[in-house]
């Protein structure tokens, strides 16, 4: 029952409904018009036959045949009701044709306006529905002792913390801790000593910085440079630097 009574089913059957009508009324004025058609097809011919009968008439009349003359013209007169007759018939096919040509044409609108409304009632039954799961989904939310277990918790992780810093304080005062400490600093100056060779084998350490790391200064017994050895490393210095501009030029 939920299924028939289901408002997209009975929007689908409307519209499967309206749509078998408007089909059934086209066709009906598909036959309304094939009729007026053959009404306009009879009245074309006898309005021929009755031409034909009035010229066969004037015909015998030239020749002085009167007699046949005037079987013509009865035949004609015969033929002129009979005439009478389909133009009436006729007219009354145009007009109910028209008549049905508009209230198929009513119709065809009203088919398209009350589609446009399914559509629409369907969009708001849909938006219904969703509302409806909605509100079913929050009648099921409970917020009550939602986060006990989250204090707990935290108090399980404060404790931990506080035993590795008691454990870590007693491992600093101790031997092992501080031999430990130790081969901590020496992998870190052997790793400090090897990034120092990765940047100068990328090329990121100047080459000026390393040439003054290993040059050797000559000191006096009591720690300053003699002015001679400075002297002579400048003038090495300046001559390098002509040898340069010459050997670019």
């Amino acid at each position: 029952m939920d299924k028939l009574e289901d408002p997209e089913m009975m929007l689908d059957q409307a519209r499967r409904d309206m749509s078998g009508t408007l089909i059934a009324n086209r066709e009906r004025a598909v036959q309304a018009i094939t009729q007026k058609n053959r009404l306009a097809q009879m009245l074309e011919e006898k309005k021929k036959e009755s031409a034909k009968l009035e010229s066969q008439a004037a015909m015998a009349l030239k020749t002085g045949n009167r007699d046949l003359a005037t079987q013509f013209m009865r035949e004609k007169m015969n033929n002129d009701a009979t005439l009478v007759t389909l133009q009436q018939s006729y007219d009354q096919a145009v007009q109910t044709v028209e008549q049905v040509k508009v209230a198929i044409k009513r119709q065809e609108e009203e088919v398209k306006k009350k589609t446009a409304e399914a559509l629409a009632m369907k969009a708001q039954w849909k938006q219904a529905q969703i509302q409806n799961s909605i509100a079913k989904a929050l009648d099921g939310l409970t917020f009550e002792n939602s986060y006990e277990g989250f204090g707990a918790a935290q108090e399980r992780i404060r404790d931990a913390q506080s035993e590795a810093a008691a454990r870590q304080e007693m491992m600093a005062g101790s031997l092992q801790g501080k031999v430990m400490q130790m081969e901590d600093q020496m992998r870190d100056m052997e790793a400090e000593s090897e990034l120092e060779k990765l940047e100068q084998r990328l090329g990121m350490r100047p080459a000026t910085v390393a040439a003054e790391e290993t040059a050797t200064v000559v000191v006096s017994a009591d720690g300053t440079a003699p002015e001679e050895a400075v002297a002579q490393s400048e003038a090495e210095r300046q001559l390098a630097e002509l040898e340069a501009r010459l050997k670019s030029n």
